[in-house]
């Protein structure tokens, strides 16, 4: 095969998805797959896999070089809440982290990269593999929200963004103009569960990228699990970005969403405008 990219494979699907676009665009996959995240499975569908630690940086860095590999994304997710528990992180990956501004997913992956690089690595953007998935405005499902779940929606959009900007989560859970959940470090889909134990059938999820959001970080997205959640949680509707959130398992998400009588609606929101801050229209 041809170019060689690496991939840092965390949890969920997003790294299955990825990996087979990328293979169908002609690149040769070297994928180093998170411990206690990504999926067993994973390891037969690389061209060359290597299980690391969650602090093996280093190890990481070795494997990539001894494959040739220059150019990297992450793709998949990492349970944030593991850099608290005691004894998981080595002295190594500690005093790198020590030199990020915070302990926020966003400030140590910012850390992570400029490491990366610095040894020759770097960590590209995943959204040139990936187009296929992202979606235009539009109501997605047989079902249309309702005046009350449309009302919620635009309610929520604002907060999710606010909440977004400020590194919490990208993800609210919404009933009646109220906020009923917001994503932490648990991640949407027990978000998703959580809002549902609390406000009961009916809620509505509104998922957004950051105003200014860089891919190469974190690229919210959603999908079958995501769906599979909203039912779970007896939700009414999913909102979520339109070009700028990926939706992956379309097909099957939306059937999903339909059997159970879910709206799900991708809205377009803003736009960048010269000056790189984000425009209602």
């Amino acid at each position: 095969m041809g170019r060689r990219l690496g991939i840092i494979a965390g949890s969920g699907k997003f790294p299955f998805y990825f990996l087979q676009e990328a293979q169908n665009l002609g690149y040769s996959c070297v994928v180093a797959g998170i411990k206690g995240e990504a999926e067993n499975d994973l390891e037969n569908k690389a061209d060359v896999f290597e299980w690391i630690d969650i602090d093996g940086i280093f190890k990481l860095i070795t494997f990539f070089k001894n494959q040739g590999v220059n150019e990297a994304v992450f793709a998949g997710k990492v349970d944030h809440r593991k850099i608290y528990k005691e004894g998981k992180l080595g002295k190594a990956l500690l005093g790198l982290l020590a030199k990020g501004k915070d302990r926020s997913p966003t400030a140590i992956i910012e850390t992570a990269i400029g490491f990366l690089y610095q040894q020759g690595i770097e960590i590209i953007e995943p959204t040139k593999f990936i187009t296929s998935t992202f979606c235009d405005e539009g109501i997605l499902t047989r079902k249309k929200p309702s005046r009350e779940e449309n009302e919620d929606i635009s309610f929520g959009w604002d907060i999710a963004r606010k909440i977004a900007d400020l590194d919490i989560g990208q993800t609210v859970v919404v009933k009646d103009k109220a906020v009923v959940a917001v994503e932490g470090m648990e991640g949407t889909d027990e978000a998703i569960k959580r809002g549902g134990l609390i406000a009961g059938e009916g809620a509505v999820v509104v998922k957004v990228s950051r105003t200014l959001q860089d891919p190469r970080i974190d690229l919210p997205v959603v999908g079958l699990n995501t769906v599979e959640s909203l039912v779970e949680a007896k939700a009414g509707a999913l909102c979520f970005e339109a070009q700028y959130v990926p939706f992956f398992q379309r097909e099957k998400a939306v059937s999903l969403a339909d059997a159970n009588r879910i709206s799900i609606v991708a809205k377009k929101a803003e736009v960048i405008n010269k000056k790189g801050s984000r425009l209602n229209i």
